[in-house]
């Protein structure tokens, strides 16, 4: 995966095969090879933010339901220069209605686990590389037998969460909840997936830096970790516990990490290296 076109790499994940006409849409064959790249840069991050948006949201990214919406879009790109490209683009995102914000239940299901995975990925990469970390993307998202699975920070014990859910169907609901989400190796799932949050969070300590950050460890002689955490004012705190208010915190951290990692900012990265 080639860094400047990582967006183009991360669509393809989607199998959004609609990413290529409209790559080439504003694309003119006078285009030095630099704005060629910059416009589909451009292109690939709005189709990035847009894919992962509808995904937050529950909605459909296939071609059937997306192909009318993003012919409109090749049609009003067509020949454009950069900075159109980029004003036109951000207009089309303001327009949306669904952002991060307006879904507050995300919840893995049958239907979501791949998307989820994906995004659980995105966002403990990205928290990785702005503390200093080299990138581990390939490895969240392998098929080999290391390969990562959605963990779920509560085991699936709703005898145990009878104080505050009054049935196991309120409990299945929220346990599935993003904020109560992790992507761990398929071997710790198996070895500690059953056991109480008080004994799996000090195995947390070992893992990716999303997992860590539930331990007060994480935050203790990790200058990179600690440096993007101040940085970004992003509401991070180690959990000695794990009750509902807990997982609604980790809910609002995961909906503003994506705010940053899907920020409509990064279109206009490209005027800035015009």
């Amino acid at each position: 995966m080639k860094s400047e076109l990582e967006a183009v790499f991360f669509n393809a994940r989607h199998e959004f095969t609609l990413q290529y006409p409209l790559l080439l849409a504003p694309l003119l064959v006078t285009d030095p090879d630099d704005v060629v790249l910059r416009k589909m840069r451009t292109v690939a991050t709005f189709v990035d933010i847009l894919l992962t948006r509808r995904l937050w949201n529950f909605r459909q990214i296939s071609y059937s339901t997306m192909q009318y919406a993003m012919f409109l879009v090749m049609r009003d790109i067509r020949g454009k220069t950069l900075p159109e490209l980029v004003e036109i683009l951000k207009g089309k995102l303001a327009t949306e209605k669904e952002t991060f914000a307006s879904n507050d239940r995300l919840r893995l299901n049958q239907q979501n686990r791949y998307s989820i995975h994906l995004i659980l990925a995105r966002l403990t990469d990205h928290i990785e590389r702005e503390s200093g970390m080299p990138s581990r993307f390939l490895e969240y998202v392998s098929e080999k037998k290391t390969r990562h699975e959605v963990e779920h920070i509560w085991a699936n014990h709703p005898e145990d969460h009878t104080d505050e859910f009054k049935s196991s169907s309120d409990f299945a609901e929220y346990r599935n909840r993003i904020g109560g989400l992790l992507l761990l190796p398929k071997s710790f799932n198996a070895s500690f997936g059953d056991l109480p949050y008080e004994t799996k969070v000090e195995h947390y300590n070992a893992q990716n830096l999303l997992a860590r950050s539930l331990h007060v460890g994480a935050y203790d002689h990790n200058p990179g970790f600690v440096g993007y955490v101040k940085r970004s004012g992003l509401p991070f705190k180690p959990h000695p516990s794990f009750k509902v208010a807990d997982l609604d915190a980790r809910l609002e951290l995961y909906r503003r990490l994506a705010e940053e990692v899907w920020s409509t900012s990064r279109l206009d990265r490209e005027l800035g290296a015009a």
